[in-house]
């Protein structure tokens, strides 16, 4: 039995099935209630949130301050530098996109760190495992590739994508891939990103007080550094990953928390960094250290993801997944966890207390992110398995000396994930004449109306998976295809929404079209650095023609439904300012009728760009998102699904004629 915790008090008692969907993490809560265990949905029913932090009406950046506007009487005041309803929201919107565009950013820079390390020989441990996927990135920004070694192309690469983050003028690498008339609007705007780092430190240097003090001037820094994340740090970090460890393509693979197993030792990894998860797998089908397992009494060591290191791994390696971000305490209380281990990103403090409660080792790994209460084992890729090996071990000494009492979920459900970019070419096309243009021939004849990007991570303000499960229902009815990243495509697999079976549940055009594919209606392609793939899927539908000239001419939009980091805020950004229509849920940092909410969700789309929309109930969200599907339709003349007609011959004469 694990030591009791004080949980705090709600103002009153709480129906768990309130507060998610998820069969398991319901049964776990009920057994931390039972423990005395306290986890984040207690912390969000003890602590309201503030509205006037919610509306991002109060200002903190000087110690003149804090400043508090009235959301009621936005302009009845200013802040005590004169700073303006407008001036405050942006300025605080600018600090999220950057610190979001910092976490992908750095992560992407890790990735390139490594892959240069790798290309120069002094990691032997990871290799290029996808020559081919490396090739078509350097042809992608114009490295020539034709009679020249995979070490010469690589180099070229690491040198090039470098400029990505360190570039002070010009424009960065992947702006080659992006549609010359999204381009062309970027160009007119100036927001064409330089280098990753001068933009994160303009952005806030700009929103510093005293600095600037147009909201208009300000958004434009905030697309900028906003595109250097999705085209830039993201996008490097997913095309680095797939040329290390392999570009994904559809695998079978378990998730909940019924993945766990009682007679083995049971690890689990946590974050965003896939180079940490690959040398996990190494440790764990060590020999030696399954031996050492036996001789502890386990069958075995059973490897486990969560989050987006566990989306990693599941795209590449059909490694079962536990869950999602708010899953994460909830997993712990099973008692079956013999060791967490994680790295960067969306980590929650509490999980050290959880961990305590149920003697669960919880081990940081990243100089980055350490816990207060967590044992540190730096991990280091010149000697991975340094690391990796003793975290095994510990979890091996934690399963002979096991005293919480277990309690596992049987509840496992199957996803089919890793629809890269590369796989949705070859599966529309085979592997001669691979192309999006049976996509772009679909939307157009009506059978699929439109492209949905749903994305991002679980809130515990909101019920857990309820908004992403019932608004992908509800985009797949009406024949509306839906992409998904991060914790999203979690919350869809355990909704049985991954699979070519769940087709049915679709509208009889795209129903058809993933019956003759062989295709799930939802498909999933990898963590929440993936959303770069969104990016070069649209700018693949540009190219092929039918869609339009821009990303903003395509019926495509995009959705966070339970959104809670600063990341989210960045990435919807970057897909605004790629011309996406962006929903979010849960919550969204703005005062309504202000100018700067006129702005972002108005004045944006009539720049050039996308805008962005908001919405808590999921069914509202979906007539937003299929409102926007149709009216790009109707621009581009396709709103009426074309008729299919047998042609006889004099038909075709006539055509021909």
């Amino acid at each position: 039995m694990p030591e009791k915790k004080i949980v705090p008090k709600r103002k009153k008692e709480v129906n768990i099935r309130d507060l998610t969907t998820c069969e398991a993490t319901i049964q776990m809560l009920e057994k931390a209630k039972v423990d005395g265990v306290e986890t984040a949905w207690d912390r969000a029913g003890s602590m309201k949130a503030c509205p006037i932090g919610a509306d991002s009406a109060c200002c903190k950046h000087c110690a003149m301050g804090p400043c508090r506007l009235n959301a009621r009487d936005p302009y009845g005041k200013v802040g005590v530098c004169g700073a303006t309803i407008d001036t405050i929201q942006s300025r605080n919107f600018a600090r999220m996109v950057a610190a979001g565009g910092a976490a992908h950013t750095d992560h992407g820079m890790s990735m390139l760190d490594l892959f240069r390390e790798v290309v120069n020989g002094n990691i032997t441990d990871y290799k290029i495992k996808d020559p081919v996927k490396l090739e078509e990135v350097a042809r992608s920004i114009g490295i020539e590739t034709v009679d020249r070694s995979m070490e010469d192309i690589a180099k070229d690469l690491y040198e090039e994508l470098e400029r990505t983050y360190t570039q002070v003028e010009g424009e960065i690498p992947f702006a080659k891939r992006v549609p010359e008339k999204t381009l062309e609007t970027w160009r007119k705007a100036g927001i064409v990103p330089r280098g990753a780092m001068r933009e994160i430190m303009e952005l806030m240097h700009r929103s510093h007080m005293g600095v600037d003090q147009d909201y208009e001037n300000i958004v434009k820094q905030c697309s900028r550094t906003a595109l250097s994340d999705g085209w830039g740090g993201s996008m490097v970090a997913t095309e680095i990953s797939d040329i290390l460890f392999g570009t994904p393509s559809p695998v079978a693979i378990e998730v909940n928390m019924g993945v766990l197993k009682e007679d083995q030792v049971n690890i689990i990894v946590h974050g965003h960094e896939p180079n940490l998860f690959e040398s996990m797998i190494e440790s764990c089908n060590d020999p030696s250290l399954i031996q050492a397992a036996k001789d502890g009494g386990a069958k075995g060591i059973n490897l486990c993801g969560m989050c987006c290191s566990g989306a990693e791994v599941l795209v590449r390696h059909a490694i079962p997944h536990a869950g999602n971000f708010m899953s994460t305490e909830a997993v712990l209380v099973t008692g079956a966890v013999d060791a967490m281990c994680v790295d960067v990103q969306c980590i929650k403090q509490g999980l050290a207390s959880v961990a305590d409660c149920y003697k669960t080792p919880l081990i940081t790994t990243n100089p980055r992110c350490r816990i207060e209460g967590a044992t540190h084992i730096q991990f280091e890729e010149h000697e991975p398995k340094e690391c990796t090996d003793e975290v095994v071990i510990k979890a091996i000494s934690r399963f002979k000396n096991r005293t919480a009492t277990v309690e596992i979920p049987q509840r496992k459900d199957i996803g089919v994930h890793g629809f890269s970019y590369e796989y949705i070419n070859y599966m529309l096309g085979g592997s001669f004449r691979g192309s999006f243009t049976p996509l772009n021939d679909n939307i157009i004849n009506g059978r699929i109306r439109g492209v949905a990007g749903v994305v991002g991570c679980t809130n515990p303000r909101v019920k857990q998976d309820y908004v992403h499960v019932e608004l992908v229902k509800e985009l797949i009815k009406h024949d509306v295809l839906v992409l998904q990243t991060g914790c999203s495509q979690i919350a869809l697999a355990k909704a049985g929404l991954t699979t070519p079976e769940a087709a049915h549940l679709a509208g009889p055009g795209l129903r058809e079209v993933c019956e003759t594919v062989g295709m799930p209606p939802v498909l999933g392609i990898g963590s929440c650095v993936d959303n770069s793939r969104i990016l070069i899927a649209a700018s693949e539908m540009v190219k092929v023609g039918g869609l339009g000239n821009s990303i903003a001419d395509l019926p495509a939009v995009g959705a966070a439904p339970e959104w809670m980091s600063e990341k989210a805020i960045c990435i919807g950004q970057y897909f605004v300012a790629s011309g996406v229509f962006t929903v979010f849920g849960a919550t969204f940092p703005i005062v309504e009728d202000t100018k700067w909410h006129k702005l972002l969700f108005d004045g944006l789309e009539k720049q050039g760009f996308g805008k962005w929309g908001f919405a808590v109930d999921p069914h509202e969200m979906a007539k937003m998102m299929i409102a926007h599907i149709d009216k790009k339709r109707a621009e581009l003349g396709i709103d009426k699904a074309r008729e299919r007609v047998l042609m006889d011959m004099d038909s075709r004469r006539e055509m021909s004629a």
